[in-house]
């Protein structure tokens, strides 16, 4: 039973008590990484939240039948990581999951709803601006000619993870900033009857300037990752074409590759 006053372990029985554990202390697979990669995954698909408090080690260790050593190594890996926090007199505590997603043509907005991430939108800026010369190149349409400008801050759980500026042809849908912030830009799309087909897309990193740091809640200087993306309908019509950049500490494009035949 816990005692008055012991926030931690009554926070933890809850989420922990939850979730099974698959240690196989035969396998030549470390039980550490064994433990980091379960709880990783429980992270990743929202079984552990953001706050929610797994104890301290010694709890965890007498729950798990493991040593407090391997405990540590396991929680040690995931606060490198940035997924896990350790609070003194508290004990660790989840910050947040990183986002992987696949390269694939779909919409953040899908990805993260997919994963159970929580997706929300603010709505930056929406309005009518002259094409500069890189819009209007992706675009193909005349420099100088107007188009829609969108910018958003995407956030999961509460926290910043993106900030995307989008770029579309005036007159190709209604653009409600109400509904950009209650949807996804391709959901709105496809209920347009857009049929997205194809893109060409162009991923990067660099640092952060001060503006985008304080949007994304991050340090001036902080590693951001980079996608411009031109995307097209079934006809070869470009419909969107995309500057966006991502929290490097929450986010991260997943890659499957073969070999060619």
């Amino acid at each position: 039973m816990a005692k008055p006053g012991d926030t931690s372990r009554a926070a933890t029985a809850p989420a922990l008590d939850s979730l099974d554990f698959a240690l196989d202390r035969g396998s030549p697979v470390p039980l550490y990484y064994q433990l980091a990669r379960q709880l990783e995954e429980a992270i990743e698909h929202g079984m552990l939240a953001p706050g929610n408090l797994l104890g301290n080690e010694i709890d965890l260790s007498i729950r798990l039948g493991l040593s407090r050593p391997t405990v540590r190594q396991a929680i040690q890996t995931l606060v490198e990581k940035g997924l896990l926090v350790r609070r003194r007199g508290v004990g660790t505590q989840v910050v947040h999951s990183q986002v992987k997603r696949p390269l694939e043509l779909s919409s953040l907005y899908d990805d993260l709803e997919a994963a159970g991430q929580g997706p929300a939108t603010r709505v930056v800026r929406n309005e009518t601006v002259l094409a500069s010369a890189d819009v209007a190149a992706a675009l193909a349409v005349p420099e100088g000619s107007e188009v829609t400008a969108l910018e958003r801050l995407r956030l999961t759980h509460g926290q910043p993870v993106a900030l995307l500026c989008n770029y579309l042809p005036t007159g190709l849908l209604h653009l409600d900033s109400d509904r950009l912030e209650a949807t996804g830009l391709y959901r709105m799309l496809r209920t347009a009857g857009i049929t997205l087909h194809s893109a060409r897309q162009t991923i990067g990193a660099r640092s952060a300037t001060a503006e985008e740091a304080a949007r994304l809640d991050e340090q001036a200087g902080a590693a951001v990752l980079t996608m411009q993306r031109t995307a097209y309908d079934d006809t070869g019509r470009a419909v969107e074409y995309g500057t966006h950049i991502y929290r490097a500490s929450r986010y991260a494009f997943d890659f499957r590759l073969l070999v060619r035949p």
